[in-house]
């Protein structure tokens, strides 16, 4: 009936009611009143008490009054009818009609060559009709077919998560056993179907895991955010498959597609009586990588190499990574971080015991990406730096020299309390500044922090620093990034009186500068930080932003639809004397510091400029660096690597940059011999 010709008869049966009250009760046989009072009779309540005016005044208040309830309910028959026709006109849809919610497959992630790191696989999956829940024999015999308590079945076809009346997915991945036997008995799974759909698919397994990263189902802030977001962003429900780390999750935009959208007549019970309009799902865009597969696999397959083999040395080697970047552009060739882990444990939700391996202490934090969040003491890979700190603010120049005896005193005398050594601890003699960094030095870097701290600029080296990028994030395309930290007066203050130290231990002194000219103290820097810094030597002044995203691959052809634009950092400016003052210096770290050293370079055809470094920790064992850059007349490549709990880096992280250069340029390491005799 139409809600018009509703309104109006209940209208009519409103007036009807008001005006039979107003008949059966509303006339009254008493006009006045008796005041028996005095000797007369005496009307009271006014001067005019006949039938026919008080009937005349009733009905005037009766026409009032159904005036103004009709007048309401055409009030709220206008706002109804004409204000909010859309809203109603909604809300009666929604109650004829439900949406089932299809997933769109992800788009694939490849490497620069196109070779697919992550693709989609098919997957059978079982899924069943809310009807399910009224069957508990249905429900247990499907659990018991799948493997799984009929409680979890029943809690899978609760969830209506993908929509009303789309069907509730029970178990992914199922053997083909599963899905013959439901064929076969299918009068005994009326309300079971079996689906094939797609889940993400790793076939190089682990390979670029921390870079990928993985995928997982959306979490309550990702929904939050979702809800906040804005017009034309992602939207998320409850249930969607979404990236969680790495790329995944940096490019959830580009690798999400557009889920399909089935529309459904239902009846009164939500049961579906018939399909209406459709919108089929769209896969994600294919996302090209800068990654090289070969080097990729080159660089983990190193680091697994060489932990092993420092741990038959008797250390602990718990953890390292390795980054390669091109230089000239910022586009990161390989990056691998060890302990790694599989995404595909991810793939259709990570088990309980899993999760717990991989988040445990004693596995050594798998999870996280040591290249891009992992923070150490640089050790004398930042000599270079220290260098260029001491060359720019006068502190050293080309005919600076100093003698090393393997031990240092703030006021040079044997008297003096405060001794400390270097890592070469029979001395290196009379030494300059390039040979100070050929030999790593640590007096001639202790004689610079001492000139530092005297100097009319103090903080001198921190400045240096941070113009190479130490102390903030490079910006690369990963979540996770950490910014390290290049230490100073005020930070040493607010730091430390925060932990309630007295003023004295809060104050910046000359040791501090000595460490952290050599890069301890409260140094902290990544890997990837490290590289980029070394990018600046390379280039002799710019650094570009390093990123992992080369572009997006259009639908049609090889073409990109959309491509990374790479810019630059910062650039800094050194007088070219001084480049080649530091380029000699780090040219003799790779060819003349160490015979057995050398043997590892001179079988590759480019000439390698670079530094090793070992810091020492509070924790345990030192980290391992070392840093170069190749062809070193017009480079191209730098490439940087630590690893955690080591002898030294010329002993572990070196063989580990050796072999990705290898990769680089197709020339493995030829060389069997042992570097001990370097820092």
């Amino acid at each position: 009936m139409n809600l018009s010709l509703v309104i109006v008869i209940v209208c009519a049966l409103v007036a009807l009611v008001l005006l039979v009250v107003f008949l059966v009760y509303g006339r009254s046989e008493v006009n006045f009143t008796i005041d028996i009072g005095g000797a007369s009779p005496r009307a009271q309540g006014g001067s005019d008490s006949s039938v026919e005016k008080t009937l005349s005044a009733r009905l005037t208040g009766l026409a009032v009054s159904v005036g103004a309830v009709f007048a309401a309910l055409l009030a709220k028959l206008w706002s109804m009818q004409l204000v909010s026709t859309d809203e109603y006109s909604q809300q009666a849809e929604s109650n004829r009609t439900g949406t089932v919610y299809t997933q769109a497959p992800r788009g694939r992630i490849l490497d620069r060559n196109g070779a697919e790191i992550v693709t989609n696989r098919p997957s059978l999956t079982v899924v069943a009709g809310s009807e399910i829940l009224d069957d508990e024999v249905e429900m247990q015999l499907l659990g018991n077919l799948i493997g799984m308590p009929c409680q979890a079945v029943r809690r899978k076809a609760q969830d209506t998560s993908e929509g009303y009346q789309s069907l509730r997915t029970i178990s992914v991945d199922v053997s083909r056993r599963v899905v013959a036997f439901v064929g076969e008995h299918a009068q005994s799974f009326p309300g079971v179907v079996i689906q094939q759909r797609t889940q993400r698919s790793y076939p190089h397994g682990s390979l670029a895991a921390h870079v990928v990263g993985y995928t997982g189902t959306v979490t309550s802030d990702q929904l939050a955010a979702s809800a906040d977001a804005e017009e034309g962003a992602i939207t998320y429900r409850s249930g969607d498959v979404v990236g969680q780390s790495g790329v995944e999750l940096e490019y959830e935009s580009v690798l999400a597609g557009v889920r399909g959208e089935q529309t459904v007549h239902v009846d009164a019970n939500g049961n579906v009586l018939d399909y209406a309009t459709s919108i089929e799902p769209q896969a994600g865009s294919d996302l090209v990588l800068t990654l090289d597969l070969g080097v990729q696999t080159a660089a983990e397959e190193s680091l697994a190499r060489v932990m092993e083999q420092v741990r038959q040395e008797g250390y602990d080697a718990t953890g390292g990574c390795v980054v390669a970047i091109d230089c000239t552009n910022g586009e990161v060739i390989a990056l691998a971080s060890a302990p790694t882990f599989s995404p595909s444990v991810f793939t259709g939700g990570i088990s309980g015991a899993d999760w717990d391996s991989l988040s445990a202490e004693d596995a050594h934090y798998p999870l996280m990406n040591r290249a891009i969040a992992g923070q150490y003491p640089s050790g004398s890979v930042i000599k270079p730096l220290t260098s260029f700190a001491a060359l720019g603010n006068g502190i050293a120049n080309a005919g600076s020299s100093w003698y090393c005896t393997g031990t240092w005193t703030w006021s040079g005398s044997a008297d003096d309390s405060t001794v400390m050594k270097c890592w070469w601890t029979s001395g290196h003699g009379s030494i300059d500044l390039p040979n100070g960094i050929t030999f790593s030095c640590d007096v001639v870097f202790y004689e610079i922090g001492k000139g530092f701290y005297y100097s009319d600029n103090p903080e001198g080296m921190q400045e240096t620093f941070r113009a190479y990028g130490l102390g903030s994030a490079t910006g690369i395309d990963l979540p996770g990034e950490a910014a390290g930290r290049v230490p100073d007066a005020a930070w040493k203050w607010d730091y430390f009186k925060a932990l309630g130290y007295a003023d004295e231990d809060c104050t910046w002194k000359g040791g501090d500068n000595c460490n952290i000219a050599i890069g301890q103290g409260d140094m902290l820097v990544t890997c990837l930080q490290m590289a980029c810094s070394y990018c600046g030597i390379a280039n002799a002044g710019p650094v570009w932003q390093p990123h992992v995203m080369r572009g997006v691959r259009s639908r049609l052809g090889e073409g990109f639809v959309s491509e990374y634009r790479t810019t630059t950092t910062r650039t800094v400016d050194e007088d070219q004397e001084w480049r080649d003052l530091v380029a000699q210096g780090m040219y003799g770290v790779v060819y003349e510091e160490d015979s057995a050293q050398a043997s590892h370079w001179t079988n590759l055809s480019v000439t390698v400029r670079g530094k090793t470094g070992t810091a020492e920790q509070p924790t345990g064992d030192p980290i391992g660096w070392f840093v170069g850059y190749a062809p070193a007349d017009d480079p191209k490549y730098v490439v940087g690597a630590n690893m955690d709990r080591v002898l030294q880096g010329a002993s572990s992280a070196m063989y580990v940059v050796r072999d990705v250069f290898g990769a680089i340029y197709g020339e493995p390491d030829t060389s069997s011999e042992s570097t001990s005799n370097a820092d």
